[in-house]
């Protein structure tokens, strides 16, 4: 059976200079970083020169980036934090933020009695800034924002740099999930005044399982996890340093690559809107994805012209043609609940619209291109 991935908004295939990065490091650095013999030693320098070389490709400083899980323990320990730490009082955020967000957001609320508020979300997908800039004015509370640069489910660009420099302007905090544009997009954060950001190697090409937060020098936060004193007292625990050396050298080739394989998979992606469009009639396109000057060069989400009850075997049959895909994100995945992004932005009869995300990668083909395009018209006119 042919077999195709187009999932690439939810994890990414390793790329085979990370595996033999790893490998190395796992049959050769095998000591604790906090240990202070030779093999202690030589696994903590090894440690820092991964955080000096991924604070150089974000233009940051080595003392900012702080190891992770990956990118949920990254925003729990951030939102959180400013909270506990530096009195906030009240959050910004939206509807269609992913869940390690939303629900760390619904935690405080609960348990801090944090006041929240969201943004209004454009039919489109995009945030309303005239509402955001309303929501800062309006309140005297400290306050933090917290949007993500890329949307997982619909690819929606928020323009990070303003966005930072309204907050700016009202005394707020921002914080950005910039999981889906590490290493997919520039960032210099020298020069976007952001106070937190947040990245998972596994989303360009890195491991599972390590990510990192950006946390602006001087922000006197405290950790999330207690124990020992690593990632300078912020996140206790005894680094991965393998998992650490692989998604600096993942981080390292996307960049050196990044226009090259932005330009490749745009390519990709405006070929499958082509053949959707000429294949399938009905066929459509949920926020503003088909918009590839507005929204991620990395996704399509399409709604496809049948009912809700055949829609309920799409991803089932997509899988057993071999093509995996996502139907929402794929951290719902075995929920019965809807999409919350799609909830957000469409109209009540809309939602009931069968919806399906496809996200790309510099490792597919026009062929798979053209292999999917040929099992969805099967599927939508049989």
């Amino acid at each position: 059976m042919k077999k195709v991935y187009f999932d690439n908004a939810a994890t990414t295939e390793l790329r085979k200079e990370v595996v033999h990065t790893m490998t190395n490091v796992l049959k050769t650095e095998y000591g604790n970083p906090s240990s202070t013999h030779s093999y202690g030693r030589s696994s903590k320098s090894l440690l820092e020169s991964c955080r000096k070389d991924i604070a150089k490709l974000l233009n940051a400083s080595p003392s900012e980036i702080i190891f992770t899980s990956g990118g949920t323990e990254a925003d729990n320990l951030i939102i959180n934090s400013c909270v506990c730490d530096l009195g906030v009082e009240r959050i910004i955020t939206s509807r269609i933020e992913h869940h390690a967000v939303l629900h760390t957001v619904e935690n405080l609320q609960q348990t801090k009695e944090i006041e929240v508020a969201y943004v209004s979300v454009n039919v489109d997908g995009t945030l309303d800034f005239g509402h955001l800039e309303s929501l800062l004015q309006h309140s005297s509370k400290a306050t933090l924002v917290s949007l993500m640069h890329i949307n997982n489910e619909i690819g929606t660009i928020l323009p990070l740099k303003e966005t930072a420099k309204l907050c700016k302007k009202y005394g707020a905090f921002f914080h950005s999930d910039t999981v889906q544009s590490v290493g997919h997009y520039p960032l210099d954060f020298s020069e976007i005044p952001i106070d937190f950001a947040v990245g998972a190697a596994h989303k360009f090409h890195g491991p599972k399982g390590i990510g990192f937060a950006y946390v602006r020098k001087n922000m006197p936060i405290q950790p999330l996890i207690h124990g020992g004193g690593q990632e300078r007292g912020l996140r206790a625990g005894t680094e991965a340093v393998y998992a650490i050396a692989g998604m600096t050298e993942a981080l390292k080739i996307a960049i050196q690559n990044l226009n090259h394989e932005e330009e490749y998979i745009l390519s990709l992606k405006e070929y499958f809107k082509q053949e959707l469009l000429r294949e399938i009639p009905g066929v459509t396109f949920n926020g503003n994805c088909a918009n590839s000057s507005a929204s991620s060069y990395t996704l399509l989400n399409i709604g496809l012209p049948i009912t809700s009850e055949k829609g309920l075997m799409l991803t089932f049959q997509m899988d057993l043609k071999g093509i995996a895909c996502s139907q929402g994100s794929a951290c719902q995945s075995g929920s019965n609940v809807g999409s919350h992004v799609l909830q957000a932005l469409l109209l009540k009869g809309e939602t009931q619209k069968p919806s399906i995300r496809f996200s790309f990668s510099s490792f597919n083909t026009k062929e798979e291109v053209d292999y999917v395009v040929s099992v969805l018209k099967e599927f939508v006119t049989n």
